[in-house]
């Protein structure tokens, strides 16, 4: 096993023989055409770097001689400290470059920074999403793939005056003693992700995605799961993990379909193995891309075997699947 520079515990991908499909993922864009910054963590940021970062990847995607079948956007697809009077043309030209993708269909998922700079029916809208944040589809015989809105349950992305922004609040009230709500300290542990740049699945959306996994386990379908926010904490910092990932996870577990939950939202990236040998993988930014590097990658999809195959600093993972299926 190698140690990548972020921490995140990998081993090479191998391909044995072609796959059966492959998809690309990118995550955290937070595109904005503002001078290049830092995070709350003194982390550089490099907002205008970061669709060129895109430009990259749609490229590759595109060059990929098996073909790649589709891909996926891990949400934050704008930064919170573009001029809210430019956000909507910043997302329209991000868009526009998944566009230039010729594979197939991008499939985008809703972040903190998108709903920070946009209204949530608007966001459902430029994305092409059904008419909801959250969604499935299958793209090969045999395996399904399930979008999850991470901040359904959340105080950002909704009017103030929201019953859900509302109880969102008092959520945070009762965990987090700080005024200022996006502040951790004086949290210890997974309490940590009790801020307000999280959110969480609400149980509308949990009922939805038990009936699709229970459908999916009758189907014999492999999942693959995808998600702004982390469901694991191995594969992501406390501060980064969903409100409710215990709640979500035990819904995967349930019906012993999921083979790896991806994820995007901890810049660093993570990866652990969790209960029922379900694979965690965050996915390192395009944000906090130097000029000149990279972080994004294509999927191969295997029978028993998914392998990222990372390019720049995303870091590849070879995830065997052990479902009792497949066993």
């Amino acid at each position: 096993m190698l140690a990548h520079p972020g921490g995140v515990g990998v081993v090479r991908a191998s391909v044995a023989r072609e796959p059966l499909f492959s998809f690309g993922v990118i995550a955290d864009v937070q595109y904005a055409d503002i001078p290049d910054g830092r995070s709350f963590l003194g982390v550089p940021r490099y907002y205008r770097h970061s669709i060129t970062v895109l430009q990259r990847a749609v490229r590759s995607w595109n060059s990929h001689k098996a073909g790649v079948k589709f891909c996926v956007n891990f949400g934050d697809i704008v930064d919170g400290f573009c001029p809210k009077d430019r956000s909507l043309s910043a997302v329209q030209a991000v868009v526009a470059e998944f566009d230039r993708f010729h594979g197939g269909p991008a499939y985008h998922m809703l972040g903190n920074h998108c709903l920070y700079n946009l209204p949530r029916s608007e966001l459902v809208s430029v994305l092409r999403m059904p008419g909801r944040a959250y969604y499935d589809f299958s793209p090969w015989p045999g395996y399904r793939f399930v979008v999850l809105d991470a901040y359904d349950f959340s105080a950002v992305g909704w009017p103030r005056d929201h019953p859900v922004a509302a109880a969102a609040r008092r959520f945070l009230e009762e965990r987090n003693p700080n005024s200022d709500k996006n502040s951790p300290t004086g949290l210890a542990g997974e309490d940590r992700r009790f801020v307000m740049f999280n959110g969480g699945v609400g149980e509308k959306q949990l009922r939805w995605l038990d009936s699709v996994l229970r459908d999916a386990s009758r189907r014999g379908e492999t999942v693959v799961v995808c998600s702004h926010l982390p469901l694991h904490p191995g594969a992501a910092s406390p501060a980064g993990l969903m409100w409710n990932y215990e709640e979500a996870l035990a819904v995967v577990h349930r019906h012993g379909c999921v083979a790896a939950c991806l994820a995007g939202h901890d810049h660093k990236g993570g990866y652990a193995v969790g209960a029922c040998g379900v694979h965690h993988r965050t996915l390192e930014a395009a944000l906090e891309c130097p000029p000149g590097t990279d972080a994004f990658g294509h999927v191969n999809v295997f029978p028993g075997r998914l392998s990222l195959v990372g390019s720049g600093r995303m870091a590849s993972t070879d995830m065997p699947l052990v479902l009792p299926r497949l066993s």
